[in-house]
């Protein structure tokens, strides 16, 4: 009994990594041998066949393409556990008829989606509201898009259709980020980025900026120039006298603790208790004990006089003061004076 042939989904040329960028729809089909069968949300969601993902279709214009964009992506992508990511571009002759001039041109928003992780295959040229025809030729599931009505082309909702063939599936818009918002920013700020191309080389007319309005800009460029600098400058004074302030503090702090060890110091060699005043009385006390007499002891036996001996006489070689220096007997006196003592003696 033979094999029973084998399902499988094989596009021509496909994403093999996330650092490849998407292809384009005419680089690649839809290639499968089962037939395209019609699914459910609630089948999608249980995992699918296993033959073949998914396919879901986003479209849109993508503009300044920017992280909402990317979220709206990101939330097509991960729907269904196995899913097929289709993006959709307009063309710049649709965009521009139904919508409004853009940014960018057509091409550099096809490339821009190309690059995103989300997107495995980019349709350029996308149709503004999608047919029967459109859906079969790409095998497309789903239709990605945020739920408010979308008016345009003469229609209340270009998704009504989708809706009610049960093909919707509705992803969250991203607030505070959208292109409008991005070019509101350039048009209120106009003045700023001008000078800002200006400044980076760009020509005035390339920026169709008048000859008056180039002057204006490049003095106001100057000006800014200038305060810039006064900025610096006063950025750096202040930072000069915060680097003096802390290094006084530091000299201030140091040196009081530099006065009160001297103080201490001080107070701890001529203090009331200090070492000098100690170190002075015991030298006080050594020369006091050098210079004063030992003192004899008191059962060692005394020195006893001759009773017989008298002191002796003592004399004077000058004359007293009450014996009168005129007299003649005075020489004489002493003399005789002398000469008694030495008898006495013998």
């Amino acid at each position: 009994m033979e094999k029973e042939a084998v399902k499988t989904y094989t596009p021509k040329v496909g994403r093999k990594t996330l650092t490849a960028p998407a292809p384009f729809a005419g680089e690649t089909s839809c290639q499968c041998e089962a037939p395209h069968e019609k699914l459910t949300i609630t089948q999608a969601c249980l995992g699918t066949p296993a033959d073949r993902p998914v396919r879901v279709y986003a479209d849109g214009i993508f503009d300044l393409f920017h992280s909402g964009h990317a979220r709206a992506l990101m939330q097509a992508k991960t729907l269904f556990p196995n899913s097929y990511l289709l993006v959709g571009v307009c063309s710049d002759e649709l965009t521009h008829k139904f919508k409004g001039f853009t940014v960018m041109n057509e091409a550099e928003r096809y490339e821009a989606l190309r690059h995103c992780r989300y997107v495995d295959e980019v349709i350029r040229d996308a149709p503004w509201t999608l047919t029967p025809e459109f859906l079969e030729k790409h095998k497309i599931d789903f239709v990605a898009h945020d739920d408010i009505p979308y008016s345009s082309a003469g229609s209340d909702d270009v998704y009504r259709h989708i809706k009610d063939a049960g093909m919707f599936v509705p992803t969250q818009r991203t607030e505070g980020i959208s292109t409008s918002d991005i070019i509101t920013r350039i048009v209120r700020d106009y003045d700023v980025y001008a000078r800002r191309n200006l400044q980076r080389g760009y020509t005035a007319k390339e920026l169709n900026v008048s000859f008056i309005n180039e002057k204006k800009y490049r003095f106001q460029n100057q000006v800014d120039k200038m305060k810039e600098k006064v900025k610096n400058v006063e950025e750096r004074s202040k930072e000069f006298v915060n680097r003096v302030e802390e290094k006084s503090h530091d000299l201030i702090q140091k040196w009081e603790e530099k006065s009160r060890e001297f103080i201490g110091n001080f107070l701890e060699l001529f203090g009331p208790d200090g070492a000098w005043k100690q170190m002075f009385q015991e030298r006080s006390t050594r020369m006091l004990q050098a210079f004063s007499p030992k003192q004899s002891p008191v059962n060692s036996p005394t020195r006893s006089r001759s009773p017989s001996r008298s002191p002796s006489p003592t004399f004077s070689w000058f004359p007293s003061k009450t014996s009168p220096l005129s007299s003649p007997k005075g020489p004489s006196a002493s003399i005789s004076s002398l000469s008694e003592g030495d008898e006495d003696e013998k």
